[in-house]
C-alpha cells in the first residue's frame, strides 16, 4: 500500500502489476522495467514470458525485495492480498495502478482473489481501472462482481470515441479521459443514454516528455464537458489541464460518496 498523488485515490495497491495492452504513453511500463531485477534466474523466467507470474512471497535478491522482478510482465503478488487490512483508516483505495486487473490475460481466480482481498476491508472504497470493460458484464454475470459490491467503482479508460466503454447502472462506474487523444464531437450524445451514462468523469491529458505526445485542445474538453453537464456526471479535470484551459475553468467535482 502506497500513498499516491492520483487526484482522486488516497492510495494505490498492486497485488497484480504488469499488463500487455502496449499503450505507447504508459507510465507504469517505465517504472516497472526500470526496476526488473537483474537476477540471471528472473532475466531466464522473463524471457519465457509466461502470461502471468505468480509470486506467493517476494521476490528477494542479494537482501533486497524486487517489487517488479520481471519487469512489465503481468506478475500477481498473492503475499499482498492482507495489506488492505492493515490500513484501518477508510481510504479510497486505486486498485492495480500498474496493471490491468482485467485484462483478457488474467484469470478469474486471480481476479477472484483481489476482490475477496477487498471485501475482506469493506471501510476502503476501490477503484478499478480497465481497457477491457467487457469483462466487468461477464463477472457481473458470473457473480464474481456482486450486487453488495457498493464500494466498488468501475471505471473505463476512455482516450477517445473509439474505444470500448462500461455503460451500467447494476454498480458504480466511471470514466478516466485520460490521456485525451482526439476530438470529442461538439454534439452532446443522445439524452437516451443518460440512464447509462457514467457517475463521474475525470478528464487529463497526456503527460511525460513522450516526442509522439498528443496535446488536446480547449474545445475538445469543453465539449466532454458540456455533454458530462447534459448526462448530470460530475466532472473532475487534471491538474495536468491547467496549462490548456486555464485555473479559473478548472472544474473539481467529486461523485456523492467520494467527497
Amino acid at each position: 500500500m502506497k500513498g499516491t498523488k492520483i487526484e482522486w485515490a488516497d492510495m494505490t495497491w498492486n497485488p497484480l502489476t504488469g499488463c500487455h495492452h502496449g499503450c505507447l504513453y504508459c507510465y507504469a511500463r517505465r517504472i516497472a522495467n526500470r526496476f526488473a531485477s537483474k537476477d540471471p534466474e528472473a532475466i531466464i523466467e522473463t524471457a519465457n514470458n509466461k502470461d502471468v507470474h505468480v509470486l506467493e512471497q517476494p521476490y528477494v535478491y542479494e537482501g533486497t525485495i524486487e517489487p517488479y522482478p520481471f519487469g512489465f510482465q503481468p506478475t500477481f503478488h498473492m503475499y499482498r492480498l492482507h495489506d488492505l487490512e492493515k490500513v484501518r483508516e477508510s481510504s479510497v483505495v486505486f486498485v492495480c495502478s500498474m496493471s490491468d486487473l482485467f485484462g483478457a490475460w488474467v484469470p478469474d481466480w486471480i481476479i477472484s482473489s483481489v476482490l475477496e482481498a477487498c471485501r475482506r476491508a469493506p471501510w476502503h472504497t476501490y477503484m478499478f481501472l480497465t481497457k477491457n470493460p467487457s469483462r466487468y458484464d461477464d463477472l457481473i454475470d458470473e457473480k464474481i462482481i456482486k450486487p453488495t459490491d457498493t464500494n466498488f467503482w468501475l471505471g473505463t479508460t476512455v482516450t477517445d470515441l473509439t474505444r470500448m466503454a462500461h455503460w451500467n447502472k447494476r454498480q458504480h462506474t466511471f470514466w478516466s479521459v485520460e490521456p485525451i487523444l482526439a476530438p470529442w464531437p461538439d454534439k452532446a450524445v443522445d439524452v437516451r443514454y443518460k440512464e447509462v451514462w457514467p457517475d463521474w468523469v475525470i478528464l487529463g491529458a497526456e503527460t511525460g516528455n513522450r516526442a509522439d505526445k498528443v496535446v488536446p485542445e480547449k474545445s475538445w474538453i469543453d465539449n466532454i464537458v458540456r455533454t458530462c453537464r447534459q448526462m448530470g456526471a460530475p466532472v473532475l479535470m487534471k491538474e495536468s489541464l491547467v496549462p490548456i484551459v486555464g485555473e479559473e475553468n478548472m472544474i473539481r467535482e467529486f461523485p456523492e460518496g467520494l467527497e
